[in-house]
């Protein structure tokens, strides 16, 4: 009797073990999942909507097995809000230790430096894993920078963080200001430095063609700055032609060819550079500048020196055809 007991209790054990096993196998074993696949946790969800929301795109069999077996095998960890890539061939375990461990998919959208506030409305309102509308931000109120961002955030909030920067950059910087700076306002470094973002695309030439453009103010001089005749026209965006003398002559409160001293708003969003530079200028007396040929500028202190820089550009636009 003892010997038959001890075989059915030795059967049980077994049947019991098996059991254990097929349960395991059930966590351990390669789910569902032919191909990677992109799985987005919303942000607040539970570990059981997580589940349903697994079952229902058929990633695992059954939400209860799972949230079963997550409980006795599985990591006490919080799982993360975000997008995540689930491996081809994963285990109902290695889907839970990726939401709770693993990487979220972060993805990009770049704003330029020197990009309007109408282009950083139109590339937002064009990043397709983005929600909801935005408005048109206030120039000048966006760090040109590479953000990342989620599926599914709002546009709204990738541009706050947009504008966030900038406020950040700015009071950064304005603390660090020279003495030699002629803006009085964070504003009007900012309103300043889009002139010099648009004025030339060489980096290290920012300090100089700020420097330039402060001994004008400080002269009482114009600016005489073509991307101010234009942003009035396009709102930043190009003007596709020539200026015409009309435009050059037109009074409005941007056109630095009719006034004297700073348009009363930026023309574009300027980056970084463009702000130090300005809140840091070159010591020059340079008053005159006029393109090179090479994508930079000559600089001139005398009209005479400046007209001599001009006549050498026009000479060499004459030899590739361009005048």
């Amino acid at each position: 009797m003892m010997r038959k007991g001890w075989i059915i209790a030795l059967a049980g054990l077994l049947a019991l073990l098996a059991a254990v096993a097929v349960f395991a196998a059930g966590w351990y074993g390669d789910a569902d999942l032919e191909d990677d696949t992109a799985f987005v946790v919303p942000s607040g969800a539970t570990l059981t909507a997580v589940a349903a929301k697994l079952a229902e795109e058929d990633h695992i069999g059954s939400a209860d097995g799972f949230l079963l077996r997550a409980k006795i095998f599985g990591s006490g960890d919080p799982i993360k809000a975000g997008e995540f890539v689930l491996r081809a061939g994963s285990s109902p375990a290695k889907i839970l230790d990726t939401l709770q461990h693993g990487e979220v998919i972060r993805r990009f959208v770049t704003i330029p430096e020197g990009m309007p506030s109408i282009l950083v409305h139109e590339r937002l309102m064009a990043t397709p894993l983005l929600t909801g509308d935005a408005p048109v931000p206030a120039e000048g109120s966006v760090l040109p920078d590479t953000y990342d961002f989620e599926r599914g955030e709002s546009r709204a909030e990738v541009l706050k963080r947009m504008q966030d920067a900038m406020a950040g950059t700015l009071d950064e910087l304005w603390a660090k200001r020279s003495s030699d700076t002629v803006v009085s306002t964070p504003q009007q470094a900012v309103t300043l430095a889009s002139i010099v973002e648009k004025e030339t695309g060489v980096p290290s030439e920012r300090e100089m063609v700020a420097g330039l453009y402060s001994n004008r103010v400080r002269q009482g001089m114009m600016l005489q700055a073509d991307p101010t005749i234009i942003y009035p026209i396009t709102k930043g965006k190009p003007l596709g032609r020539r200026i015409r003398r009309s435009e050059i002559a037109a009074v409005n409160d941007y056109n630095t060819y009719s006034m004297v001293g700073l348009p009363k708003g930026p023309i574009t969003n300027p980056g970084r550079g463009a702000i130090a530079a300005v809140l840091n200028p070159a010591d020059t007396n340079a008053v005159y500048m006029v393109a090179d040929g090479t994508g930079g500028h000559a600089f001139a202190e005398t009209l005479a020196e400046h007209n001599a820089n001009v006549a050498k550009w026009f000479a060499l636009r004459r030899q590739r055809g361009e005048m």
